[in-house]
């Protein structure tokens, strides 16, 4: 499958997204997607459909705790799945651009 993306490896177009360029993204960065990943990568699609914009990683532990519960909502689990700035990497792996607070 043929990839457009940034230099950071976001996609440039969102709407090519589907379940497919996300299991090549998370192939991309070496990451096996669990139900636990899709669940927390489909919330940050669902959100940004809805807000139209991209939280902070604060909001976005937040944001998480209040839709699936704290035990989901919190830094630890987050970091736990997604190694490498949990808030970048779910944007990334659902298609959206790179959070504008992530480096």
């Amino acid at each position: 499958m043929e990839l457009n993306l940034t230099e950071h490896g976001f996609l440039v177009n969102s709407s090519d997204w589907n379940q497919a360029v996300a299991l090549e993204l998370a192939a991309l960065n070496v990451i096996t997607l669990t139900p636990a990943h899709w669940e927390i990568v489909l919330f940050m699609r669902d959100y940004y459909a809805k807000f139209n914009y991209l939280p902070n990683t604060r909001i976005f532990v937040k944001a998480v705790a209040n839709k699936l519960g704290v035990e989901k909502g919190n830094s630890r689990y987050l970091q736990n799945l997604f190694p490498e700035l949990p808030l970048k990497m779910s944007c990334k792996l659902a298609g959206l651009p790179k959070p504008p607070t992530c480096l």
